[in-house]
């Protein structure tokens, strides 16, 4: 069995929630939907944040400083190169060392381009970023982003913003399996039952932001979200009864026997 405590790079967390930013009606509504999902570490995109006054950005300035671990994004990069610069911007701009890879060369699916992606974060984690690369459910490809210094690899359990669940669960609890970083599902996910199935395959932590930014109530979303992170956690820990082909009675026939 896995860890019990999720940490990254030193860093112990208390939350497996990680939770993106963008698209809520108001700040308000971020803001409380953060409070009750009691996420510690949140992302942006960088393209979207004012690096010349970090503090007074649209974005930032509604959030308590130095209450969050911020996990800004490279969204936009299509090359490594472009995501290395992103990334080192955002670093310059003191807004944090820690990097999410997301490289997109076609915008119809969003699919992260894994050999730009493996690039980039071999070389952002030579550079002592703190690692976080988005990529795809491909076990062999996560494993080579392990090596090359990745601090947690985040497949995608779908396409970007689809909702469509975890849609190849054996490579996902392989991926798990198979891993000696944390694994955050990130992408693709829509309800909580996607999600309890994502812990129950075994992986760390749930990155999302569209499911709880456009439902009809984020706030109740969030905690909703944050409640099937828990339950699938312990239901992983646990350990769930194997599938059999037959039914088992619950109670045994021979306490029947006279």
């Amino acid at each position: 069995m896995k860890r019990k405590a999720l940490e990254i790079a030193g860093k112990q967390l208390n939350s497996r929630f990680f939770l993106g930013t963008g698209r809520y009606p108001n700040p308000f509504v971020q803001n409380e939907a953060i409070r009750v999902s009691e996420a510690e570490v949140l992302t942006f995109a960088i393209r979207r944040v004012n690096l010349d006054a970090p503090a007074e950005d649209a974005i930032l300035q509604h959030l308590e400083p130095g209450a969050f671990t911020y996990l800004p994004n490279t969204s936009g990069a299509t090359n490594a190169d472009e995501a290395i610069r992103i990334a080192r911007l955002a670093k310059a701009s003191g807004i944090s060392n820690w990097i999410k890879i997301e490289i997109s060369a076609n915008e119809k699916t969003l699919l992260p381009d894994p050999i730009e992606t493996l690039k980039a974060t071999e070389v952002l984690a030579n550079e002592g970023f703190v690692v976080l690369p988005y990529t795809s459910d491909d076990p062999i490809l996560c494993k080579r982003l392990e090596e090359v210094g990745a601090a947690a690899v985040m497949p995608g359990g779908a396409p970007i913003g689809s909702g469509l669940g975890v849609l190849n669960p054996y490579n996902i609890g392989l991926i798990a399996e198979e891993s000696n970083v944390p694994i955050i599902v990130d992408a693709g996910l829509g309800s909580t039952m996607d999600i309890t199935q994502a812990m129950e395959l075994g992986v760390d932590g749930i990155l999302m932001n569209t499911p709880v930014a456009k439902a009809k109530d984020p706030v109740k979303m969030a905690k909703a979200m944050k409640l099937a992170i828990e339950a699938g956690r312990l239901s992983f820990e646990a350990g769930r009864i194997p599938k059999k082909k037959y039914a088992t009675a619950s109670s045994g026939f021979a306490e029947f026997q006279l």
